[in-house]
């Protein structure tokens, strides 16, 4: 996007409610308070008519070659929507209806907007905040109530955003959940058939499902894994001078229209991709059988060193190669190793799954 380009801006910043202090002390170099610093001295420390000093006397701060100027940007979500429009100018949504979650969160007007322009006929749920409201039990971090309001309300799909609206995840006219896998799946497929896949490959994370790289194999689609995160994404993408890439939770990342993850410009592309087809339809890819079981361990560290437990891996990933996988790695914040599965069947998947959760608790266990 061009926006803070075409308003001359040397610096953007988007200011969450969450970083908005509701308090503030105002403090000198080197972090005291300026009642602390006036006069280099306090007047308990006088002793003998000496007054010692506090620290050493400020140093100026260096100044910059002219004053800066914050200026709020009214337009910046007209600017958004005719940037979208620009981008999606051939899709018509006349005859589709849907049901959108804004989170009560940032898509809560532009989203609504965007899709009645291309033409849907469109209805939107939280999508009132109120400041203390976002992803309050809504938004794709909870999507089963989205997953409910479809069928019953007999619309095509639904979109469900998150509080800052950088994800997105759907769900399908009987109320299944389609997770950021299958999107980045659909929107793989349908720009490399129009030539519009940059550099033939997509970046996802460690997290994303087998089948999808089954999938991007047979479909000649490069895959490059990072490690958990979009900003990995980015990075790969940056590097190998590639557009498209995701995770699994919805961030989905095209750097055609903007270098960072924004659902409703996913939502966009997913339903440009399907044309006139039925998300129900989908067969982008099959999601493998897929369990996630977090272990509680003494040391989260202690994993690279036991032995044990790696040849428990790798006799399991043996089994499953070219059918499945086995991903086990520690918690970067917490005490636990994570034990992810996947398999062609629900039976395989959990036996395989309670074998190495036996193991790593034998020998790692709390």
């Amino acid at each position: 996007m061009k926006i803070s380009d075409e308003r001359e801006a040397e610096i953007e910043r988007v200011v969450s409610a969450g970083e908005i202090p509701s308090s503030a002390q105002i403090g000198s170099r080197g972090g005291h308070r300026p009642d602390d610093v006036k006069g280099g001295h306090r007047p308990d420390d006088v002793k003998g008519g000496h007054r010692p000093p506090l620290q050493p006397p400020p140093q100026p701060s260096p100044q910059p070659p002219q004053i800066g100027r914050v200026r709020e940007l009214h337009g910046a979500s007209g600017d958004y929507l005719r940037e979208l429009e620009l981008r999606f100018r051939d899709l018509n949504l006349s005859g589709r209806r849907l049901l959108i979650d804004c989170a009560n969160g940032a898509t809560y007007r532009v989203a609504p907007e965007i899709f009645r322009r291309l033409g849907a006929d469109v209805d939107a749920v939280a999508a009132a905040p109120d400041g203390r409201n976002i992803n309050d039990g809504c938004g794709s971090t909870h999507i089963d109530g989205l997953a409910e309001r479809v069928p019953e309300g007999g619309y095509e799909l639904g979109f469900a955003f998150d509080g800052d609206g950088d994800r997105v995840l759907a769900v399908d006219r009987r109320g299944e959940v389609v997770d950021g896998d299958e999107l980045l799946a659909l929107a793989a497929l349908h720009l490399r058939e129009e030539g519009r896949l940059t550099g033939g490959g997509v970046a996802v994370t460690v997290m994303t499902n087998y089948g999808f790289h089954t999938a991007m194999r047979e479909a000649g689609v490069e895959v490059a894994v990072t490690p958990v995160g979009d900003r990995h994404v980015l990075a790969e993408l940056m590097r190998r001078g590639w557009a498209l890439g995701g995770e699994q939770s919805g961030h989905i990342v095209d750097t055609g229209f903007v270098p960072s993850g924004d659902g409703l410009a996913s939502a966009l592309l997913t339903l440009e991709a399907l044309g006139d087809g039925d998300l129900a339809d989908r067969r982008a890819m099959s999601k493998l059988p897929q369990r996630l079981v977090n272990v509680r361990v003494a040391d989260r560290g202690a994993l690279d060193g036991a032995g044990a437990v790696h040849e428990a891996i790798e006799a399991e990933g043996r089994g499953l190669e070219g059918r499945g996988r086995v991903l086990v790695r520690s918690s970067g914040t917490e005490p636990l190793v994570r034990v992810m599965v996947e398999a062609p069947g629900e039976e395989e998947c959990g036996a395989i799954t309670d074998r190495l959760v036996e193991v790593v608790q034998r020998e790692l266990g709390a």
